[in-house]
């Protein structure tokens, strides 16, 4: 792995967190990520489920977690299964946890292999009434794949015990993974350093003539050189009017004199994601209008960090009113919207957010949550909470002036002051001048 040792306390806290919200006499099953197959006897990387990694830190496949909290052997209250590996799988795919570093790895003492696992299984059925399974939850997800090793766990227990009574664990694993401990913290941070350090690099090496590519090439050169495993999802590298397509991950166009450059782009590290955005002019210099654009989106993006963004305020009420009503008035300041037509709109509070006048130059969410993944899980009552990482990236975008500009920071939610995990990256216009004069 690349990345540093990762304390298993953070595992052992994450398991008992989860015990204790289990129901009585029920037994929980984890599964891990299937290997991604492509075509033929293709595979790609394999990326582990992220609530088997946040409750173990078992980084392979095969693996498999179960938590019975109400076990009256102590030893069979928390086990994972693993892959036993041989001298076969060790020369073909290379090495695989024993059983005394898996222990070390996530802290749980009784590591079984795997032919061991439907036994087991067997023997909580019948021991308890109440199975808690797992499922990718998301409101957002657009999967259409079926049959990963939860799906398949899920068929098979219901065929063995179809008279069981069973339960979700994602509401539970939603809540508990929007509050971040210590070591998270520590792992976001990392992967906001690299980020950082990615983005210094482009900052001396954007110039008119350069392609797209050749930057996200010098971005992922950064990141992999400090302990990634690169972007941590599809990086968006938009000059001029690609700016304003917000899933814009083509990135084959010139950069030319007079254009802004919007990247969208940032660095994983031991499972937990960044997320930045920066909008950078591509001669080293805004014009006028681009850096009083700029500047609207700026001062949006600081109401957001500093005032609005507080544990036990509701999120829908602080994007859909406060940030809102704040970017109506700063377009107005910028000329794209009619102060009288404004006003009358906000008379009618019955009026759908996405069909309001600003929805026309600002059209997406100003956050979401950060963690092991990059649009982490959240509990479904969006309210901000103690401890909680988001984003916060507002955007103003003129396609027809050929130019879109985003900003974006991951902060971390605290009720004596939010915690900017990439206060040190610049963002400042003049800064962002400044520096780019020096290459």
């Amino acid at each position: 792995m690349k990345y540093r040792s990762i304390p298993n306390e953070l595992f052992v806290e994450n398991r008992q967190r989860v015990a204790a919200k289990l129901p009585k006499q029920s037994f929980a099953v984890f599964s891990s990520s299937d290997v991604p197959w492509r075509c033929a006897d293709g595979s790609t990387r394999f990326i582990q489920n992220s609530d088997l990694f946040y409750l173990t830190g078992a980084d392979q496949e095969e693996s498999t977690l179960v938590l019975c909290p109400d076990h009256p052997d102590p030893e069979k209250r928390e086990v994972l299964f693993l892959r036993e590996t041989s001298e076969l799988i060790e020369i073909w795919e290379g090495h695989k946890l024993t059983k005394e570093e898996a222990i070390g790895v996530s802290g749980i003492a009784n590591i079984q292999w795997n032919d061991q696992l439907e036994p087991f299984l067997r023997r909580l059925g019948w021991q308890f009434d109440t199975i808690c399974l797992n499922h990718n939850e998301h409101s957002r997800t657009g999967s259409p794949l079926r049959h990963t090793p939860d799906d398949r766990l899920r068929e098979k227990l219901q065929s063995i015990f179809p008279d069981h009574k069973y339960d979700r664990l994602s509401p539970i694993m939603h809540e508990l993974r929007a509050v971040k401990s210590t070591h998270e913290i520590d792992l976001l941070q990392t992967a906001c350093d690299i980020t950082a350090k990615g983005f210094e690099r482009t900052l001396k090496f954007v110039k008119p003539g350069v392609m797209e590519y050749e930057i996200e090439a010098e971005l992922l050169h950064e990141f992999v050189r400090h302990g990634s495993r690169g972007f941590a999802y599809e990086p968006i590298i938009a000059s001029g009017k690609n700016a304003c397509v917000l899933h814009y991950l083509v990135n084959d166009q010139e950069c030319k004199e007079g254009q802004l450059l919007l990247m969208d782009v940032a660095a994983e590290y031991g499972y937990y994601n960044a997320d930045l955005t920066r909008t950078i002019p591509v001669n080293g210099k805004f014009t006028p209008r681009q850096k009083d654009v700029y500047n609207a989106v700026l001062r949006i993006f600081r109401l957001c960090i500093d005032e609005l963004a507080t544990p036990g305020k509701h999120m829908r009420e602080v994007y859909h009113k406060e940030v809102a009503r704040a970017t109506e008035d700063e377009l107005i300041a910028l000329g794209l919207l009619n102060e009288a037509e404004v006003k009358e709109e906000r008379k009618d509070e019955e009026k759908p957010e996405e069909s309001r006048l600003y929805r026309k130059y600002f059209m997406h969410g100003v956050s979401h949550s950060l963690g092991i993944d990059v649009h982490d899980v959240s509990p479904a009552h969006l309210e901000f909470v103690e401890g909680m990482c988001i984003t916060v990236e507002p955007g103003i975008y003129l396609p027809d002036e050929g130019f879109g500009i985003r900003l974006e920071n991951d902060i971390i939610v605290r009720e004596s002051g939010n915690i900017d995990l990439m206060e040190s990256i610049p963002i400042e216009a003049d800064e962002i001048e400044e520096i780019m004069a020096d290459r």
